[in-house]
């Protein structure tokens, strides 16, 4: 759309002029020969920027633009004024105009202030809109649930929201810590500040300091400039140290220095920068077991542990399955631009049945692909994965419960039901991550990965497989 520009000026050469070179430009323009003539068409009509001169009668510039900042914030002003006379607009530009033009014009001066101006106001508008979609998105209406454990967990995130605390968020791999984090920070007074997510398990710990801290040039191999750490891109919000387990020793020495000092070195370098960072951390691993053996500094979990707020694995709360089952339901119509009116009761029913080792994270990767694979316009049983539907999704049974007739039994197909439910509780028991499930069932990677392509389980779970052995 073109941007609508006010010009206001007493001289009907200079709206003239600006006229002509501005619509040569695309932009939709209207003038006005004072500032009271602009008010009253500010009163009519919507615009993108006002290009007004400092000095007029009766209203002059520095009038219309606090009417402006009072009234119309999100227009854009941009003064004109005389050589000379660039203190007032230096003035003007602190009372909120956006920069000046200096006449006699020059037409290529005019044209970039004019372009870059509006870009900035377009990037403001932006800023704001994602903000505000952040601020819906991790609202408490966002972090579905009713049951009595998730009560405790909206009561506990309002109460710690509204004090820069380091919180400690425990749970199972799938139940929505991260999401939990986000609520903390974008319902409290940080809201409008950054918040920066660190997956403490992802970065090798070669470069973990330098991820964290920041390093200067030509500090190590592959160091060709500066780098900002990201504890400086949080400063003044939130850092949420995701799977703070992972982190290894030597990191969380330098971790609880800043936790504790507000103060960071960059790699390379021998100056002190003080940050002012609130630190959310979260975890699956169990880290009192961890401090009693070593790997764990203990010191840097009392200064995580301020607050902790457990969530709940879904086991726990499966009276909360229909609500989050409809939420992604509507979630997935959209993004797949599917029309499904409903859950059929059957499907709920199975659905709720099920234990969910990958919890919420699990319960809506089944939600996305029943939408993808439903024809119809209720999602029904065929459309379940078969180690959640009934048929398939029991308990294993042991060799005792299985009664051979006289028909005799399918030994394989047995056998290999039994083998792919166990590959699908270990990836999930593992947090999608199939290394880890290769060493929960004491296989080497390479077979794992054989089983996998054999019972087409590649969806199953959040890595890549390579060629790497466990």
């Amino acid at each position: 759309m073109k941007a609508k520009i006010l010009v206001v000026d007493d001289e009907e050469s200079i709206r003239e002029f600006l006229e002509i070179m501005l619509k040569k430009e695309g932009y939709e323009i209207t003038l006005a020969e004072d500032g009271q003539k602009a008010k009253d068409l500010l009163s009519k009509k919507s615009f993108d920027m006002i290009i007004s001169d400092l000095q007029m009668p009766h209203v002059t510039g520095i009038e219309l633009l606090k009417h402006v900042r009072d009234s119309y914030p999100d227009i854009v002003f941009m003064m004109i004024t005389a050589f000379g006379t660039t203190e007032t607009a230096v003035e003007a530009m602190k009372m909120g105009a956006y920069d000046y033009l200096t006449k006699p014009f020059k037409i290529d001066e005019v044209r970039l202030n004019i372009q870059n101006a509006l870009r900035s106001k377009n990037l403001e508008v932006e800023n704001r809109s994602l903000k505000k979609e952040l601020t819906r998105e991790y609202s408490f209406q966002n972090v579905i649930g009713n049951s009595a454990a998730m009560h405790q967990i909206f009561d506990l995130v309002k109460r710690v929201s509204v004090a820069p605390t380091n919180v400690l968020i425990t749970g199972e791999s799938g139940t929505g810590k991260e999401v939990v984090a986000k609520a903390i920070h974008y319902n409290g007074p940080l809201k409008d500040k950054p918040f920066i997510t660190v997956n403490c398990g992802a970065i090798p710990e070669n470069l973990m300091e330098s991820e964290m801290f920041g390093h200067k040039k030509g500090s190590f191999t592959g160091a060709v400039s500066d780098k900002s750490g990201l504890f400086e891109v949080a400063d003044g919000g939130t850092l949420f140290l995701d799977e703070v387990g992972e982190l290894p020793l030597a990191i969380q020495v330098k971790l609880l220095r800043a936790i504790q000092e507000r103060i960071i070195r960059r790699v390379g370098g021998t100056e002190d920068m003080k940050i002012e960072v609130r630190i959310i951390a979260a975890t699956n691993r169990n880290l009192e077991d961890m401090v009693a053996k070593g790997s764990f500094r203990q010191d840097l979990y009392y200064r995580l542990n301020v607050i902790n707020i457990k969530t709940p694995s879904l086991r726990e709360r499966k009276d909360d399955i229909p609500l989050l089952a409809n939420h992604f339901l509507k979630k997935y119509n959209e993004r797949l631009n599917k029309n499904i009116g409903a859950i059929s009761a059957e499907v709920m029913e199975i659905i709720q049945k099920y234990d969910y080792p990958g919890n919420v994270r699990e319960l809506e990767n089944l939600i996305e692909r029943t939408v993808a694979l439903e024809g119809g316009a209720t999602i029904l049983p065929e459309s379940l994965p078969p180690m959640v539907n009934t048929n398939t999704g029991r308990k294993l049974a042991s060799s005792s419960e299985i009664e051979v007739g006289p028909e005799g039994i399918d030994l394989d197909k047995v056998m290999g039901q039994i083998e792919k439910e166990l590959l699908v509780k270990a990836i999930h028991a593992a947090g999608g991550v199939k290394k880890k499930a290769s060493k929960l069932l004491h296989i080497t990677f390479r077979s794992m990965r054989y089983r996998i392509e054999k019972y087409n389980l590649g969806t199953v779970g959040d890595d890549e497989l390579d060629d790497e052995e466990a």
